[in-house]
C-alpha cells in the first residue's frame, strides 16, 4: 500500500491554536517529519496566556509543572522567577519555547478559523480563515482549548455602558489605569479573585458582584531562589518522570497525605488542615486526606475549617458569611487559589454585593442598577469565565461525515472519544477539549493526548493508513464511562462551569473525564491493541468502499 504524501494537500498536519497545547502539537508533528503549520487567531502566541493579561493573572499550578517537560535542553535554558508565574512571564516563556524549537516560521498569527469541512473523497480537511484564506490538510489538530471563548453575562443594557468595559479573557494589550476609578467586578471565580487584590489599593471604590461564593484558599506563592532553581535542574529526570506518569492522576509533584482521616484525632485533623491551608496551590486538594474527596463528612469538616478561616480574616461578620459557600463541598467547583482575596474586603474601598440578595436589574450608560439602587462606575470588569469545553469547537464551522455539524449536533452536549476525537470526524483531533481532563494540571493531560495522537499519525504513515476515525462502539464505550463515573467525581456540582452552568441557556452536561488519566490510558491501550486500532484506522480504499 502506497505511503501517503502531501502532494494532494497543502500541509499534512494543520494545528489550530498556538497556546500551550498547540505549540507542543506543532513541535511534535515537525519532529516526527510531517509538514505542519499552525493557524492562530491572536497576533501572538500563548493562547489563553496571550488573551488573559489582566492584573495579577497567573498560574495556580507550579510554573515548572505547567511548562513543558519533554526536553531537558529547554528546561535547562529557562529560569522561572516565581513558583506561580504571572502572565507577562508566561507569555515570554511561550515565545522562548517557540524560538527554541524554531517554530515561528510555521505559525501564522491573525488567522481565525471560521470553517473546517471534511471531504471524504479526498481524505482531507478544507479549513478557511476569517480573512478568506483556505488550507487543505490531511490531519487537523484543533488545540483551541476549553478556556478560549469569553462568556459575558446576560444583562439588560450591557451595550449601553459608556465607561470602560473589559472581560478578563479578552484584556487589552495597553495597561488599564485603575487609579482613582470606581470599578465593578462581576464574578468571583479565579480571575475575579485575582484581580480584586491587585487593584483594591489603587481604586476610589471597587464592588465585587458575587453570584455564588467559592472556596477560595491561599496560593502561597514564593520566589524561586538560586537553590530552588539548582534543585529543579538537578532533578529534571525525576520531575519529568513523575509529572508524565499515567499513574500520577493530578499531574503535580505534590506528595499525598499518605493517610485517611480516620488515622487522626479531631485535634490532629485540625492541625493537619492548618498544614494544608499553608500548602501551595492545588495542594489543598492533592495533599489532603485520601478520603476528603470521597467522604462527605470529612469534606464537611474541612469546609468548616475553611469557613472559620474566612471568619477570622474578614472583619465584617456579615460579609464573611456571604463569602462562605453553603451549596457545595470543597472541590465540587473549581476552587480559586489566590493571594489576599479575603483580606481585600477589610479595605474600606472594597464592597461585596451578593447577587442572590441584591440582583442586577440592568446596566445603563453610567453604571449598574441593582434591586437596592444605582451605582456609578468608570470601569466594569467581566470576570465571568468561559464557554468551557465546547465553546471554540462549536463556533468554528466544523462539519464532518453524514452531515455532522458540531455547531448544532453538540447543542445537547458533546459526544466524543478520549476527550480529543469523535466518530464522524475523521482525521480531526481536539486535545484539551471536552472530557479531555480529569481535573488537576491540564497541560499534563494534553501532553498525554498529543503524544498519543503523534504516535498514531506515525503508525498510520508507516502502515499505509490515511484515515483515523473512532468507531461508534469505541465512542459509546467512552461516553458510557463518562456518564457512569461523573456522579462520583469530586467536581460534581451541576451549577459549576464543569457542567457549562455558567453559560446562559447551555445544556448541563459533565465536561471533564471523571476516570482521569488512568482511564484514558486504559481505553487508548485497548484501541491500540489491534493493528488498525480496533477499526479506527483505515486506508482510502477501505473508506471509499465502505461509503
Amino acid at each position: 500500500m502506497a505511503e501517503q504524501t502531501s502532494s494532494d494537500v497543502d500541509v499534512e498536519v494543520l494545528v489550530i491554536g498556538a497556546g500551550v497545547v498547540g505549540i507542543y502539537a506543532l513541535q511534535r508533528a515537525l519532529e516526527a517529519g510531517f509538514s505542519a503549520q499552525t493557524l492562530e487567531a491572536g497576533e501572538g502566541v500563548g493562547g489563553v496566556w496571550y488573551w488573559n493579561r489582566y492584573p495579577s493573572a497567573r498560574f495556580d499550578s507550579e510554573s515548572y509543572t505547567y511548562g513543558y517537560i519533554h526536553s531537558k535542553g529547554l528546561f535547562d535554558k529557562w529560569r522561572w522567577e516565581e513558583e506561580f508565574a504571572t502572565q507577562p512571564e508566561i507569555e515570554r516563556y511561550l515565545n522562548f519555547v517557540v524560538d527554541h524549537f524554531d517554530l515561528r516560521r510555521h505559525i501564522r498569527t491573525g488567522q481565525k478559523v471560521v470553517s473546517a469541512v471534511w471531504n471524504e473523497a479526498d481524505t482531507a480537511w478544507t479549513v478557511t480563515t476569517e480573512k478568506g484564506e483556505t488550507i487543505r490538510a490531511r490531519w487537523v489538530v484543533s488545540a483551541t482549548g476549553g478556556l478560549s471563548v469569553p462568556n459575558y453575562p446576560d444583562l439588560d443594557g450591557l451595550e449601553d455602558f459608556k465607561g470602560q468595559a473589559y472581560h478578563t479573557g479578552a484584556w487589552p494589550h495597553t495597561p488599564v489605569d485603575f487609579t482613582g476609578k470606581r470599578v465593578a467586578i462581576i464574578g468571583n471565580g479565579p480571575s475575579g479573585a485575582q484581580i480584586l487584590p491587585a487593584i483594591v489599593d489603587l481604586v476610589d471604590a471597587v464592588d465585587l458582584y458575587q453570584r455564588t461564593p467559592t472556596w477560595t484558599t491561599p496560593l502561597n506563592n514564593a520566589p524561586i531562589t538560586d537553590e530552588r532553581h539548582a534543585w529543579l535542574l538537578d532533578n529534571f529526570e525525576e520531575i519529568a518522570g513523575k509529572l508524565g506518569s499515567a499513574a500520577n492522576p493530578t499531574g503535580f509533584l505534590h506528595e499525598p497525605a499518605g493517610k485517611f482521616s480516620t488515622a487522626d484525632s479531631f485535634d490532629e485533623r485540625q492541625a493537619f488542615y492548618e498544614k494544608v491551608w499553608n500548602s501551595p496551590g492545588f495542594g489543598k486538594l492533592t495533599t489532603n486526606y485520601y478520603d476528603m474527596t470521597t467522604n462527605r463528612e470529612v469534606n464537611l469538616e474541612f469546609c468548616e475549617f475553611l469557613a472559620n478561616k474566612v471568619r477570622s480574616i474578614v472583619n465584617d461578620p456579615i460579609t464573611a458569611e456571604r463569602l462562605i459557600p453553603k451549596d457545595h463541598l470543597f472541590g465540587a467547583k473549581r476552587p480559586p487559589f489566590v493571594s489576599n482575596y479575603y483580606e481585600s474586603f477589610n479595605n474600606p474601598r472594597a464592597s461585596l454585593i451578593a447577587l442572590r440578595e441584591t440582583p442586577i436589574v440592568r446596566v445603563d450608560a453610567t453604571g449598574i442598577e441593582t434591586s437596592e439602587g444605582h451605582r456609578e462606575y468608570d470601569i466594569i470588569v467581566f470576570a465571568t469565565g468561559f464557554d468551557f469545553g465546547t465553546g471554540a469547537l462549536t463556533r468554528m464551522g466544523i462539519k464532518g461525515l453524514e452531515g455532522l455539524d458540531l455547531g448544532t449536533d453538540w447543542e445537547d452536549g458533546p459526544t466524543d472519544f478520549g476527550g480529543f476525537s469523535a466518530h464522524q470526524l475523521p482525521n480531526f483531533f481536539f486535545p484539551g477539549g471536552p472530557h479531555g481532563a480529569g481535573g488537576g494540571n491540564y497541560p499534563r493531560y494534553s501532553q498525554d493526548q498529543i503524544d498519543w495522537i503523534t504516535g498514531t499519525l506515525i503508525y498510520a504513515r508507516e502502515h499505509g493508513y490515511e484515515r483515523f476515525e473512532p468507531t461508534a462502539e469505541q465512542q459509546e464505550a467512552w461516553m458510557t464511562m463518562i456518564e457512569t463515573l461523573a456522579p462520583k467525581s469530586i467536581f460534581s456540582a451541576e451549577h459549576s462551569h464543569y457542567y457549562g452552568a455558567n453559560v446562559e441557556g447551555k445544556v448541563r452536561k459533565f465536561l471533564l473525564n471523571p476516570g482521569g488519566r488512568a482511564k484514558l490510558h486504559e481505553m487508548l491501550g485497548e484501541m491500540t491493541a489491534t493493528g488498525n486500532y480496533g477499526g479506527a484506522l483505515s486506508s482510502v480504499r477501505e473508506s471509499v468502499s465502505a461509503v
